[in-house]
C-alpha cells in the first residue's frame, strides 16, 4: 500500500474535482473574481477539507480566502497569480484552524472525537478512507507537502512556495511523510 496509494487515492481525487470548464481557452474578455469563484471555489474547498479534515472549517478557509483576493484583486497581474494566491491563503488559513484547534486541545478532554461527515466517508473506497485517515495521523507540515504535491498535483517549487519552506524541505518532508502514511496503514492497529 503506502506511498503508491497515497498518490492514486489523491490524484484520483485531483481527477475527479477537475472541471472542463476550468481549464477552458481564455476568452477575449478578462476573467473576472466571479470567474474565479466558479472555476476554483469547489477545487480550493477539497484542499483545504484534506488539510483540516472538516467541511464547514474548509468552506470558511476558502471563503477568507477569497475575500483576502477581492481585497488584492488590483495588484494580481494574472489569473495564474490569483489561483497561486488563492491556493497560498487556503494553506496559511488551514495552518491557522489546526492552531486553533491544537490550543483548543489543550483545554478538551482528549476522549472526543472530531467524526468526518457521511457524505465523505460514502465518497470513498474502503483503500482510499484508509489513506485519508492515515494522512489525518500526519503532523500538519507532512500532511500539506502530500496534499499539495498529489491531490494539488503542484511541483516542489510550487509547494514551496504555497508554504514558505525551502525546495530541499520539501523533498525530505514528503519522504518522511510517505514513510508515516505506509507504517500506519500496514499497521491498522496502532499498537
Amino acid at each position: 500500500m503506502g506511498e503508491n496509494a497515497v498518490e492514486q487515492t489523491l490524484t484520483q481525487l485531483r481527477v475527479l474535482d477537475d472541471r472542463p470548464h476550468a481549464r477552458s481557452t481564455p476568452s477575449t474578455a478578462p476573467r473576472t473574481l466571479a470567474d474565479l469563484y466558479r472555476d476554483h471555489r469547489q477545487r480550493m474547498v477539497r484542499l483545504a477539507v484534506l488539510l483540516v479534515d472538516d467541511p464547514a472549517t474548509a468552506e470558511d478557509v476558502v471563503q477568507e480566502a477569497f475575500a483576502g483576493l477581492h481585497r488584492h484583486w488590483s495588484s494580481l497581474r494574472d489569473e495564474e497569480a490569483a489561483v497561486a494566491y488563492l491556493r497560498t491563503a487556503v494553506v496559511n488559513g488551514s495552518r491557522s484552524v489546526l492552531r486553533r484547534r491544537r490550543t483548543a486541545r489543550d483545554y478538551v478532554p482528549p476522549h472526543q472525537v472530531n467524526a468526518r461527515s457521511a457524505e465523505s466517508l460514502a465518497m470513498l473506497s474502503a483503500e482510499h478512507q484508509a489513506v485519508v485517515d492515515a494522512l489525518a495521523t500526519l503532523p500538519p507540515r507532512q500532511r500539506e507537502v502530500l496534499v499539495l504535491r498529489y491531490y494539488g498535483g503542484l511541483s516542489e517549487a510550487e509547494i514551496a512556495e504555497a508554504t514558505g519552506i525551502t525546495r530541499g524541505t520539501v523533498k525530505s518532508t514528503a519522504s518522511r511523510a510517505l514513510d508515516a502514511v505506509g507504517r500506519v496503514m500496514n499497521n491498522p492497529g496502532g499498537s
